[in-house]
């Protein structure tokens, strides 16, 4: 795939760009492993004034960085914006935070002692110049949920963005430059997936962070482990999202669409799956469906826009594919199935419900990445909590119900790494992300992320 900026709202070519050579590959591994001896010594005082720095010049940007995204990607203006704000106030939460979450540990005295030693404790250290491979779909948010945490730890970054988005990828590069981070301390690398493998054996690289398909993270953490160096993976999902009788109908249908179509449907948390009890599955499907028929799709830039295109033709013909399986082996389509009318230019297609799935088909397997819908009917919970797991991945996922009793049962039983109870999921700096099965392991975000990338080290005095 070449480096550039594709408008998936008119498939034109706006911008391309070459690819960084060797040598300049070399220097900048070179440029990061010397930052790293320096800034690693740095107090989280300065490091937090520096990341509240670069918040307050995306804060400032915002406006224009979105339409940036949004001319790359294809997710309405409105979206983009708010995904920029996202990242500020994450940047900002870990200014505040990174401290506290990496204190110090001091064991109990008595364990202390039954220990051998008059004095012990627990510090998180950092690892080293972390690359993270991105992907396009929220290409602000993807990047600050990983750099915050790791400059904040005193880590330093190495970043290889997809190669759809250089644009925003280049801005966040030059974003930490011109808050103040010391050459080295985050660096933008435009290179093609190809050059992933030498940058991650290379000596100077510690660890690896990848948010992206389920192919892209076996590949990286074969690497990775070739090398014995830590990774994080956050991968594919076919996320859940369950109502259950006692659940408000309205609200539960109201949220599905926004759950089902956020960013066009190509988000790894966007609920994919609903799985409807049978006593509320008619009035459900009736207002869900109503609800994604009457969403526009159109010009992100436009704003009332509530879908905007895929972000590339490739990913289009996926999607596509997915759904002519279904429906030539009895799915039905309650509504779109189809590219709109009056939009032949750009990559876009109309949210889609689908019924009648059966795990001969595809769609019931495998990732749709876009506005597609698939609907369920289960004769109770224990049927619910089944359909919930079929499927190889376990990112996150959604239940709707008021009964206490079943609320208990499915934080226990659904197979994910996060459970959403009458809401959908979102992501927040303050709350671990991340999955189970081939969704990927680590966490994001929260304490657990910014320990992901530290070494937690032991100190014993026996004096």
């Amino acid at each position: 795939m070449p480096i550039a900026t594709v408008n998936p709202a008119d498939g034109e070519t706006l911008k391309t760009f070459d690819p960084l050579s060797d040598e300049e590959i070399e220097r900048r591994l070179a440029e990061a492993d010397a930052a790293f001896r320096t800034y690693r010594t740095t107090t989280f005082e300065e490091r937090a004034r520096l990341l509240n720095a670069a918040a307050d010049l995306l804060e400032r940007e915002a406006s224009g960085v979105a339409r940036v995204i949004t001319t790359e990607m294809g997710k309405p203006l409105t979206a983009a914006e708010a995904e920029a704000a996202k990242c500020v106030k994450a940047m900002r939460w870990y200014a505040a935070h990174a401290e506290a979450l990496l204190a110090n540990e001091y064991p109990a005295a008595d364990d202390v002692q039954d220990a051998g030693a008059v004095r012990a404790k627990v510090c998180y250290r950092p690892l080293g110049p972390v690359l993270a491979v991105m992907p396009w779909n929220f290409p602000l948010w993807q990047v600050i949920r990983f750099a915050a945490p790791a400059l904040m730890a005193g880590n330093v970054g190495l970043l290889k963005h997809a190669s759809n988005v250089p644009q925003t990828a280049l801005y966040l590069g030059d974003l930490f430059h011109r808050a103040g981070f010391a050459p080295g301390c985050f660096q933008t690398l435009l290179v093609p997936s190809s050059a992933i493998e030498s940058v991650l054996r290379d000596r100077r690289v510690a660890a690896a962070t990848l948010t992206g398909s389920e192919g892209a993270g076996r590949s990286v953490a074969s690497i990775a482990g070739d090398e014995i160096k830590k990774t994080v993976l956050e991968l594919g999902g076919s996320d859940p999202y369950v109502v259950m009788p006692s659940a408000d109908i309205d609200a539960a249908a109201r949220t599905a669409v926004t759950a089902r179509v956020q960013n066009a449907g190509q988000s790894c948390i966007a609920a994919k799956r609903f799985i409807v009890h049978t006593d509320v599955y008619d009035a459900f499907a009736k207002r869900f469906t109503a609800g994604m028929r009457d969403l526009t799709v159109g010009d992100p830039m436009e704003p009332g826009t509530d879908v905007g295109p895929l972000s590339s033709a490739q990913g289009r013909e996926d999607l596509e594919e997915l759904v002519t399986d279904a429906l030539a082996q009895g799915a039905q389509a309650l509504c779109g199935g189809r590219r709109p009318e009056g939009l032949e230019r750009g990559f876009y297609y109309e949210p889609t419900v689908l019924t009648g799935i059966t795990d001969r088909m595809r769609i019931h397997r495998e990732e749709t990445f876009g506005p597609v819908a698939t609907l369920y009917r289960v004769r109770d919970i224990d049927e619910a909590i089944e359909v919930a797991n079929d499927t190889s991945f376990g990112l996150s996922s959604n239940v709707w119900t008021r009964d206490e009793a079943e609320t208990e049962r499915f934080v226990r039983d659904v197979e994910a790494g996060g459970i959403y109870f009458n809401g959908m999921t979102a992501s927040h700096p303050a709350l671990p992300f991340g999955g189970v099965k081939r969704s990927g392991y680590g966490r994001e975000l929260a304490g657990h992320g910014i320990r992901e990338f530290c070494n937690a080290t032991t100190v014993w005095r026996a004096s």
